[in-house]
């Protein structure tokens, strides 16, 4: 975990190995705290990027990513 997100907030944190750069939890999120990283995974792809604060916890982003298990939304 960042150490810079409080823990009374919500975050998600993404699996940069599963993530396969889609942009639809980009597109989707209403905060904007999603961008693409300039690093590539394993697999070639960049992948999604938390901002590290200003989620609300929607989890719209969980449920458009097309990948099981690349986004988890943490409520605290």
């Amino acid at each position: 975990m960042d150490k810079t997100i409080p823990a009374c907030e919500p975050y998600i944190e993404i699996n940069v190995e599963l993530c396969k750069g889609c942009k639809l939890c980009i597109s989707i999120c209403p905060k904007d705290v999603i961008s693409i990283s300039e690093k590539l995974n394993a697999s070639s792809y960049h992948p999604a990027q938390y901002a590290g604060q200003g989620c609300t916890g929607c989890a719209l982003c969980f449920y458009a990513c097309p990948e099981p298990s690349a986004i988890r939304v943490v409520k605290p």
